[in-house]
């Protein structure tokens, strides 16, 4: 072959690679994120649970603001990392809050055991311990989906050091294993993590986080979730993630609402219909789970001192999907309660 033909094709082989890989969304981050920008430095958090060494990757963000002399933590979701509060962290921190947003154990820049009794009690008490490191006596929560049941549960381990909690969409209104849902195996979530791809992720969060809208700038949370769970770490990135699937499923913090005593903001979008294991109930139980126009305000009616905010025609996520709207009512609600 000539060497300016070999030359030619070599050339366009490099370019249809790089295109397919454009395409094709492969990047790929290490079994802590790594490789995977956030928006403000990661601080690292070491402390002996469960007779190992584990670290919490943590952001603690100053007031850009006047200080307001409060202190607020945002607990993620499942499917989210810290990272994901990049919107709210600025929103709060040029308010005046100080803002603390850990990443838990078994998710994202943290740790991932071979081994770990996941409870929502158990991933609290590492966040007390968190912020005991950090002299917070007293903090607002705020918690979105999975980080919901774990802000509620929380403030009911430490009632007097919750000054305020604050839910954005988060599961756990319901008890779904109680209303007929079947339960799936740790062994099947693992399966099914195993086998997550760019493509399935984000047809699952445009159909159920946005309601069929999409943004450029959600792909850089498909490529977070989709790029942790196939990098270097993903057998332990993948079983850490079917024992946290199987404790959110398991441990219901619903009958609880009804004991707690602090102010709490819940903020609802309406659109919602976010429910463990629906594909594999009747469809008569699955149209009894999901509906977040009438959980929200049946969860509002059992926590004593709750005010609800809805948004019509949102999703699972409306503090990206309409963040000037959300930060608007998260920051007056805050104010007010």
């Amino acid at each position: 072959m000539q060497p300016k033909r070999a030359l030619y094709l070599t050339l366009l082989l490099l370019a249809a690679t790089l295109t397919g890989c454009a395409n094709q969304q492969k990047d790929t981050y290490g079994p802590e994120l790594q490789g995977f920008k956030y928006p403000y430095p990661v601080e690292r958090f070491k402390f002996s649970s469960q007779g190992q060494s584990l670290q919490m990757g943590y952001m603690d963000v100053k007031p850009t603001g006047t200080p307001n002399g409060r202190s607020i933590v945002l607990m993620h979701g499942k499917n989210f990392c810290a990272a994901t509060w990049e919107g709210s962290i600025k929103a709060l921190s040029n308010a005046g809050y100080r803002v603390v947003v850990p990443d838990q154990i078994g998710f994202c820049t943290s740790s991932k055991p071979d081994h770990y009794q996941y409870s929502f009690q158990q991933l609290a008490l590492n966040t007390h311990r968190l912020l005991e490191k950090l002299g917070i006596k007293k903090a607002t929560l705020l918690g979105h989906s999975t980080g919901g049941m774990l802000a509620t549960r929380y403030a009911l381990m430490y009632p007097t050091e919750t000054e305020q909690l604050a839910m954005v969409n988060p599961i756990g209104l319901e008890d779904w294993k109680a209303i007929g849902v079947p339960y799936r195996t740790i062994d099947q979530w693992a399966q099914a993590d195993s086998q997550l791809t760019y493509e399935s992720v984000r047809r699952y969060q445009q159909a159920n986080y946005y309601l069929g809208r999409w943004e450029p700038a959600y792909d850089r949370w498909v490529d977070m979730v989709v790029g942790l769970h196939n990098g270097s770490g993903k057998r332990e990135v993948v079983w850490n993630s079917a024992l946290i699937w199987d404790m959110i499923f398991t441990q219901p913090v619903y009958y609880e609402f009804k004991d707690l005593k602090m102010p709490t903001l819940l903020i609802i979008g309406t659109s919602d219909t976010t429910a463990l294991n629906r594909d594999l109930a009747s469809a008569e139980v699955g149209a009894k789970i999901g509906n977040y126009h009438v959980l929200g305000k049946q969860v509002a009616k059992l926590i004593p001192r709750a005010t609800l905010v809805e948004f019509a025609d949102r999703g699972h996520s409306p503090q990206i999907e309409d963040p000037d709207q959300f930060h608007a009512a998260l920051l007056q609600g805050l104010k007010a309660l």
